[in-house]
């Protein structure tokens, strides 16, 4: 009995990857708010039926496929920013790991590209969730940090913010890099960390000084 159980567990989840696989390639061309579900399980050889035994409707499927694209980044992510030492290594690293992502799944980072600003309401929420708690996770990092003394648990949810934007930035790049050829993925990677470099520089002269709307004075040395 559990040999067949193992068999239909199995089963049951090649055709949920198989869904998600040929999804993507169909969205290649087309936004998810467009994919039909019969379009769907018609490429992937089941009735549709069978799509229901995995998800409740596209908008479900396109969740799925943000957790499969980015869930699995908070863990290398994580392991990146709890290096202790050099930042601009951290930042080679970090920009390493987006580019070879990009280069792995490009249809995965093309689906969150284009769907940030897209019609399935759902959808967005998930990408907008991840980015969150990229945002949570960095500022979580930047808070142990000795250059943190003295920051407002406000202004490290800013400076992670700017360091989550520089990430979705570059992967685009990356993606526009492929696709195009111009610029190529060198001179991304370099405008990129020259770019985190930059922030990295200014973070350390943040509480040099007053900031509009903070009310926060200059520093005693």
């Amino acid at each position: 009995m559990s040999h067949t159980v193992g068999i239909r567990q199995a089963q049951k989840l090649k055709t949920r990857q198989a869904l998600l696989g040929t999804a993507l390639r169909l969205l290649e061309d087309q936004s998810l708010s467009s994919l039909g579900l019969r379009e769907l399980t018609r490429a992937v050889g089941v009735a549709p039926a069978a799509f229901y035994r995995h998800f409740g409707d596209v908008a479900e499927l396109g969740v799925a496929l943000v957790e499969e694209t980015l869930g699995s980044l908070h863990g290398l992510i994580g392991e990146i920013l709890a290096e202790t030492g050099d930042a601009g290594v951290r930042i080679g690293r970090t920009v390493d790991l987006i580019a070879r992502h990009v280069r792995e799944q490009p249809a995965h980072f093309r689906f969150i590209a284009r769907e940030r600003h897209g019609g399935v309401g759902r959808v967005r929420a998930a990408i907008a969730a991840q980015l969150r708690r990229f945002t949570e996770e960095v500022a979580d990092a930047l808070a142990r940090e000795p250059e943190s003394e003295g920051w407002s648990d406000a202004d490290l949810r800013m400076l992670a913010g700017m360091y989550v934007d520089h990430m979705v930035m570059t992967a685009s790049a990356f993606l526009e890099a492929q696709e195009t050829g111009a610029p190529d993925e060198r001179e991304v990677a370099r405008t990129a960390r020259a770019r985190l470099r930059l922030v990295s520089l200014g973070r350390h002269h943040w509480l040099e000084g007053p900031r509009e709307g903070s009310g926060a004075g200059r520093r005693t040395p």
